[in-house]
């Protein structure tokens, strides 16, 4: 192609003016509706989307950046092994959450790991420092967690999912746990069992702590003292060893019957208990944490505690980009479904 068809190619592109013509009002307003400001009105709104529709013209994100000095993006900080979460079934649907609740506003999703507290804290200070994002969402709650007052020190914007331990200026999308586990301890009290055992996450987790808090409350509600509990790192591997410490107890303090907290842990529990020859759920009832897609072909189908980690992510996405665009500086916490029971058949009577 010769220069002349080169500037004939590039003339033939949809411009921002080509969209205010379309929609008969100025290149300002067609700013102001890209960049969601107030002071458009809806008929108007709705033109300028439609024209930009009709000709396939997306704003560019450098230029965007540049004139709104937004970054376009939010932070993902994970202080985690990638390697873990190749076979965790909850951040996959988390993540694409997110990505949803981003789409319509043109965000990017900025997705870092961390391998300890000291790399997660350098993490959230150069994505600030560089400008490559807007906000972040907190998870993996802490006890004593420093990262919501970081963020403030940086001037942040910022998601928390759930709420923290101690007062925090950011809102929360809020998912109790308390009323599944409740739910899964009172079904295992239902078919008789006494010695109810709990593998729960590290403690240093909030979410890890309120349940393990919320099996051991409702035991004692119910006049029973909390049977063994065992702590392991959410990976299948750690639901191994921790089954197996409690499958080794003597038999008066055994578990006929065991709570997970994630259905990751509870899969590879039952497996194991399998290969030592105790059937499921006929000798141990099992239930996990997440109703995770896969735990209903499990062998036997898993009852679980179902959450929705799809609609977290898609409304800490959308309260986020709330708290990044708001004038008046305060965004109200929003709550979700509360974790249900799932009853499948890894529950059975307990044993004589």
């Amino acid at each position: 192609m010769n220069q002349e068809g080169r500037v004939s190619a590039r003339a033939r592109r949809p411009t921002i003016a080509d969209v205010a013509r379309l929609a008969e009002t100025s290149r300002g307003t067609v700013s102001f509706v890209i960049n969601d400001r107030p002071g458009v009105s809806p008929a108007t709104r709705a033109r300028v989307l439609e024209a930009m529709k009709t000709l396939a013209w997306t704003p560019n994100q450098l230029a965007r950046s540049l004139s709104t000095r937004r970054a376009y993006a939010i932070g993902l900080i994970l202080a985690r092994d990638p390697r873990a979460l190749s076979s965790d079934p909850f951040f996959a649907p988390l993540i694409a959450g997110l990505e949803t609740g981003l789409e319509p506003s043109g965000q990017f999703l900025v997705l870092r790991f961390a391998r300890d507290d000291e790399t997660e804290a350098a993490a959230y200070r150069s994505l600030t420092e560089q400008h490559r994002v807007d906000g972040f969402v907190l998870s993996d709650l802490l006890r004593e967690d420093t990262r919501p007052g970081l963020l403030d020190e940086l001037g942040m914007p910022a998601v928390t999912l759930n709420r923290t331990e101690g007062p925090s200026s950011f809102p929360a999308v809020v998912h109790a746990d308390e009323p599944g586990v409740v739910a899964a301890v009172e079904h295992l009290m239902a078919h008789g069992h006494r010695r109810i055992a709990h593998v729960g996450g590290p403690g240093r987790y909030l979410h890890a702590a309120r349940r393990r808090t919320a099996w051991e409350a409702t035991m004692r509600d119910h006049g029973l003292e909390p049977g063994p509990f065992a702590e392991a790192d959410f990976t299948a591997a750690g639901g191994v060893a921790a089954t197996r410490s409690l499958l080794d107890l003597p038999p008066r303090q055994r578990p006929t019957a065991i709570l997970y907290a994630n259905d990751l842990m509870a899969a590879s529990g039952v497996a194991y208990a399998q290969q030592q020859g105790v059937r499921v759920p006929d000798d141990l009832s099992v239930i996990g944490f997440d109703d995770a897609e896969l735990s209903g072909f499990l062998d036997p189908p898993l009852t679980s505690v179902r959450t929705d980690p799809f609609a977290w992510g898609l409304a800490a996405a959308e309260l986020l980009i709330e708290a990044i665009t708001s004038t008046s500086g305060t965004v109200a916490s929003r709550a979700i479904t509360p974790g249900t029971l799932v009853v499948r058949r890894s529950v059975a009577p307990a044993p004589d």
